[in-house]
């Protein structure tokens, strides 16, 4: 993250457009990636030299009809739009609640008695707060079952994993994206970033294109080393009562084969686990 994130979130969606996106002409070479600012101050009906400062960060206090005109000019969707008007500080840090880092007993309950799916919370950041047993076998090809964002930009099993890469860890990126706008100054998350950004080319390419979306439910194709190919969706839902809290549930269709795919992974989790307190 950088001290002009709303400037830089603006280039980003600029460089994306074409003019033939939105009904202008184009006429000669043109030197700069997507849109030039004074194309998009026109389609915004605003002066080019004010959508020049907030790009530049000289500007940070734009007016909601300013972030509606610039959103529509840009076709920002509904999450771009979102995270738009948070960058740009219409969302009070009063307004905001501490992301909580622990799970409630009675969550730990809930996830335990998902027997046949994998389950488990996030923070934003994407750590890891708590699994139940079949997650736990899901992910066991990874070293450490403990961020989602670093498990899939470092550790070398991702690769395989997630299938396509590509997509998973676009979402990844998006989804941090997304909880930057929610809550800016939450610490763990402008670290992660930071060490991630340092440790991995392939997401601060991702970071830098600033795509932002949440999403609450998709499909995944996964590669188990134990089990093969398994397709999932999941639904994910924020913890009433714990700020922050995401909690994903993956599910497949009964009877499929992916179905008793994670049946047989979780009797091979449960087994091991079983021979290994044994050797104790």
């Amino acid at each position: 993250m950088t001290g002009n994130d709303l400037g830089d979130f603006l280039r980003a969606h600029r460089a994306r457009l074409r003019p033939d996106d939105v009904g202008l002409a184009s006429y000669g070479r043109r030197r700069v990636a997507g849109l030039r600012r004074e194309e998009v101050a026109v389609l915004a009906g605003m002066n080019t030299d004010y959508y020049a400062r907030l790009e530049q960060g000289r500007e940070r206090s734009p007016s909601p009809q300013i972030l509606e005109a610039i959103s529509g000019a840009l076709r920002m969707d509904d999450a771009a739009r979102e995270h738009l008007y948070r960058l740009a500080g219409t969302v009070q840090d009063g307004d905001r609640n501490t992301p909580r880092e622990t799970v409630s007993e009675s969550l730990g309950q809930l996830l335990d008695g998902y027997t046949s799916a994998p389950a488990f919370v996030l923070n934003p950041a994407k750590d890891f707060l708590a699994v139940n047993a079949l997650a736990d076998a899901l992910f066991s090809p990874f070293q450490a079952v403990d961020n989602l964002a670093r498990m899939t930009f470092l550790d070398p099993a991702a690769r395989e994993f997630f299938t396509p890469w590509d997509r998973s860890a676009e979402a990844v990126v998006a989804g941090l994206r997304h909880a930057t706008g929610l809550d800016p100054h939450y610490p763990r998350l402008r670290d992660l970033v930071r060490s991630l950004t340092e440790a991995s080319e392939d997401f601060a390419a991702l970071w830098s294109s600033h795509t932002v979306y949440g999403k609450t439910q998709d499909a995944n194709e996964l590669d188990h080393p134990d089990v093969g190919t398994l397709s999932l969706t999941y639904q994910s839902f924020d913890v009433r009562g714990a700020p922050g809290q995401l909690l994903v549930i993956y599910h497949a269709v009964p009877e499929s084969a992916s179905a008793q795919a994670l049946s047989l992974l979780g009797s091979l989790h449960a087994t091991r686990r079983r021979q290994s307190s044994a050797e104790r």
